[in-house]
């Protein structure tokens, strides 16, 4: 397959806990869990205040198609449900749960049964299983394909392109088993003709892992990609391990693939062979403002601070925390923050690390052109976004856009490149609204105008 030439940038590696097995967590006095750890609806509390729970029983069930149901992290009681302020500036409704300490297991967990379609992606949607490599979208829509004629290959992405983060890392170490067993069940009920494991060549240990895993394997391919960052967006993963291109404003299975994560993978399996849900989560705390970074496998709803604490506090003052990479992590305010489903990270950094350094004038050298994996212009959209010119913003395809960070990366000038992009994405989504308000309100004055002249008649 001879693609043209790749568009990334190389990033430092980073990968001090690549070699660290997950340790276990003491099980934190309490734990948080908002009702919306993925894209689509929140789900909706199922209990109230002072019910005991136990682990793995359901806490909030599915708020709509695109959502996903919530389970107990640990055993003990309902303290609160309240709105809790989350990292993207909104407020969502939490359970908080005192734990007891014995991380009693629920009566009701048991493998569920599993003999075709309809059933595995039930099975799915109530394993609450989401994206795990960060991008959260609910797992049982996205394998909820109408026509399966339509998935020409399930692509496995084990790329984890992000500076730190090894979670995904040791899931394919530890947990390859799990990953076949995944990719099995794919195979039995979807049909799959053909199954591709994206990994970036510079994880050798991982790549002859999953090959191992994959041997005497029928329609079972890995793939060791370039290290190029971000070989693990989906758009570019798919293009890179089939050649096929995502068009605009279309979704993966138009160009006749899924992408799954390889941690998500394994969690399904994990859930139809044991009937656990999704209830912990391997997470990476690493970042110059830690003093021992590990991979810790904690409890969905513990506290940054208390996975901070496990890994012998900080060694200078954090000035910047993180959920997920430094490319395209989120940014939080506080470490009293959850870990949520999709946390495959949390990243401390001192002043050093944290401080962005002043922007200069674009010298118009292009290399946010060249670095762009989708071939776009962010100098000249970030010069449309001034203007506040929506038309010249559409033309140039901001909105395909995927916030990876790679023309900030490679700007001499220090210049916010992706910031801007996204703030010119959400400039297109007002001005759609603001059309689609017009247009509304057009049709309904065509349709009063109609009735009238219709009584007068």
């Amino acid at each position: 397959m001879n693609l043209p030439k790749l568009h990334g940038v190389h990033v430092p590696h980073r990968k001090n806990t690549a070699g660290l097995a997950p340790v276990r967590m003491p099980v934190p006095a309490s734990v948080t869990i908002p009702m919306s750890m993925h894209i689509g609806a929140p789900a909706v509390p199922a209990v109230k205040v002072g019910d005991t729970v136990k682990v793995g029983q359901l806490i909030a069930a599915p708020g709509g198609f695109v959502s996903s149901p919530v389970y107990a992290s640990v055993s003990g009681k309902v303290k609160r449900i309240d709105d809790m302020l989350m990292s993207t500036g909104r407020f969502m409704k939490a359970v908080t749960i005192e734990s007891d300490g014995e991380q009693t297991v629920f009566e009701g967990v048991k493998p569920p049964e599993v003999t075709d379609i309809k059933s595995f992606i039930n099975a799915v949607r109530d394993s609450g299983v989401v994206g795990l490599g960060g991008a959260g979208f609910p797992t049982a829509v996205k394998l909820g394909v109408k026509d399966l004629k339509q998935v020409e290959a399930v692509i496995v992405n084990g790329a984890e392109c992000e500076p730190y983060v090894t979670s995904d890392t040791r899931t394919m170490l530890d947990d390859a088993d799990w990953i076949r067993q995944g990719i099995e069940l794919l195979q039995e009920y979807m049909r799959v003709p053909r199954v591709v494991v994206g990994i970036e060549n510079n994880k050798p240990e991982c790549v002859k892992s999953m090959r191992d895993m994959a041997a005497g394997m029928k329609g079972v391919e890995v793939m060791a990609l370039p290290p190029l960052y971000p070989q693990g967006g989906e758009k570019v993963l798919i293009y890179n391990t089939t050649g096929r291109i995502v068009p605009e404003g279309k979704l993966p299975i138009d160009a006749g693939a899924v992408v799954i994560n390889c941690t998500t993978l394994a969690a399904i399996a994990k859930y139809i062979r044991t009937g656990m849900p999704l209830t912990e989560k391997v997470v990476t705390v690493d970042g110059s403002a830690v003093r021992e970074p590990k991979n810790v496998i904690a409890p969905i709803g513990a506290s940054m601070q208390s996975l901070f604490d496990f890994c012998g506090g900080f060694k200078s003052e954090p000035r910047k925390v993180l959920y997920g990479g430094p490319m395209m992590g989120i940014a939080v305010p506080s470490t009293e923050f959850p870990v949520m489903k999709n946390t495959n990270a949390i990243l401390a950094f001192d002043e050093k690390d944290a401080v962005l350094p002043e922007p200069t004038a674009c010298i118009r050298c292009g290399r946010c052109v060249d670095a762009c994996p989708l071939n776009l212009m962010p100098a000249a959209i970030e010069a449309a976004y001034n203007k506040r010119n929506v038309d010249r913003l559409r033309s140039l395809h901001a909105n395909l856009c995927m916030e990876c960070g790679c023309c900030s990366f490679a700007c001499p000038a220090k210049r916010m490149l992706v910031q801007t992009n996204k703030l010119a994405k959400g400039l297109i989504a007002a001005d759609n609204a603001k059309k689609k308000a017009e247009a509304d309100r057009k049709a309904r004055e065509a349709e009063e105008n109609a009735r009238k002249e219709e009584a007068v008649k």
